[in-house]
């Protein structure tokens, strides 16, 4: 089944003339990946060809998202602004667009089509992958983007519906009850047996239409993995079978008040009896399989990157490779996201510039998710919108020395990350403080013996997100 979506065309027309030239835009979204990359220092890890792209554009050492949970970052990256901590968002978002009176400001590929590119989505995007809802998330009445793609899609194959492919196991398991869904497996086959190797067919089919439209476009396409279960083809699996892995940093549990959580998402899975924060060896087995679904992904963006290539878009098409968020394994006895520490707030972004000056220098600027929609419009020579939060990191892609900027995030609490200090401030007042600039980082709180850099950094955190 191959859900795809013509949206009737806006009334305007566009708004800027396009040269000839404007340059294409591709948006490469990987769920739940961490910076575990060989071009991050992960030397155990294969990941060849986003080290390719991280050769020949800039890598972000520091970048954080602004949530740690798919439908929230996905929310602040596709609008360039701070908005709600869950993960119906972009829902909230369409509910509002459908008001009389509304008046909610373009998405990033909305503005991209009202501005003459053909925009279209492939795989997880929004936060539902083919961007609908309803039971299986393929109601076309209910759309959590709408005005945005001109196409928006989503091969199930034989998982059937966009529910299915999202949690599916290979040849077609689709997850009912999680309980009785192994929590990994690494299956014999080629890249379609999980359904990233579809979606990928479906964006390497897509750039080809748009190569012969004259037009320039904004595709973007999402991978599923590295998200739970950790499914992935046994051909991946096999350069970590022998593989030896560093130790687990700090992962021990936090004491005191943190936004330490209890892994549900992962703990929900059927691990045979086993929990990773009690049996190493199982958390190695763990980690294993999680590095095969990442180096799955990686070969995924290789056929995208090569596909360009294939074309002759190469030269005029920019590269973003992003991260929705990080992912814990281990640390702090969490398996999973959702909390406010580095693991969960942390992950990849690569941006690559035909022509840029200092390719493979990489930045580490502090940056932000929200960042990405300016950025992509001073690239393509596009006006921005007003109700932007983040900043253009043009300077930073021309001058990889260039300074970044504080980076705020939420979920129930509230979090600041400026390059000495981690702040987390929780409702009521509470607040756990962290120092970058030492060896216990995130698990010693020193909130209680520093409390004017508290006051400083909560007035900060408090004017950054006063608008959200």
């Amino acid at each position: 089944m191959l859900l795809r979506l013509l949206i009737v065309p806006l009334l305007m027309g566009p708004l800027s003339i396009l040269s000839a030239q404007s340059p294409n835009v591709l948006l490469i979204c990987v769920d739940d990946l961490r910076p575990e990359l060989n071009c991050y220092g992960k030397d155990y890890i294969q990941s060849p060809n986003i080290d390719a792209l991280a050769r020949r554009g800039r890598r972000f050492e520091r970048h954080f998202v602004q949530a740690p949970t798919c439908g929230a970052s996905r929310y602040a990256m596709l609008t360039g602004t701070y908005g709600p901590s869950g993960n119906h968002a972009l829902f909230a978002r369409a509910d509002e667009m459908g008001k009389p009176s509304a008046s909610v400001p373009p998405s990033m590929p909305a503005w991209f089509r009202q501005h003459g590119y053909t925009t279209v989505s492939v795989g997880k995007v929004s936060h539902h992958p083919g961007g609908r809802g309803g039971p299986d998330w393929d109601d076309e009445a209910l759309l959590e983007m709408p005005l945005s793609w001109d196409r928006h899609l989503l091969p199930a194959g034989p998982w059937k519906h966009p529910r299915g492919a999202m949690h599916g196991l290979a040849n077609g398991q689709i997850r009912e009850d999680a309980s009785k869904m192994d929590l990994f497996e690494s299956e014999e086959g080629d890249d379609t047996i999980y359904p990233d190797g579809l979606i990928v067919e479906s964006a390497l089919q897509e750039m080809k239409d748009l190569a012969g439209t004259g037009k320039p476009f904004f595709l973007a396409c999402g991978l599923i993995r590295p998200h739970l279960p950790f499914g992935a083809p046994a051909k991946y699996m096999e350069p970590y079978k022998e593989a030896s892995l560093p130790q687990i940093a700090h992962p021990e549990k936090p004491s005191g008040r943190t936004t330490w959580h209890r892994s549900g998402e992962f703990m929900k899975y059927n691990r045979w009896g086993k929990d990773p924060n009690k049996d190493a060896a199982f958390a190695i087995e763990v980690r294993k399989h999680y590095a095969a679904c990442v180096t799955y992904a990686d070969a995924q963006v290789g056929r995208l990157l090569q596909q360009l290539e294939d074309l002759k878009m190469a030269d005029n098409t920019v590269v973003v490779l992003w991260g929705d968020h990080g992912w814990h394994l281990g640390e702090h006895a969490i398996w999973g996201k959702h909390a406010l520490f580095e693991e969960s707030l942390h992950s990849p972004l690569i941006i690559s510039v035909p022509g840029m000056d200092q390719p493979g220098v990489s930045s580490s600027a502090i940056v932000e998710t929200i960042d990405l929609f300016p950025t992509l419009c001073e690239l393509a020579e596009l006006p921005q919108p007003k109700a932007l939060d983040g900043v253009s990191l043009n300077p930073i892609l021309k001058t990889p020395e260039e300074a970044g900027h504080d980076a705020a995030a939420y979920a129930k609490a509230t979090t600041l990350r400026t390059n000495d200090y981690r702040l987390v401030l929780h409702p009521g007042g509470y607040a756990e403080l962290y120092d970058h600039r030492t060896a216990a980082g995130e698990t010693k709180n020193i909130a209680a013996e520093h409390p004017g850099v508290v006051k400083q950094l909560s007035e900060r955190l408090n004017r950054r997100l006063q608008g959200r």
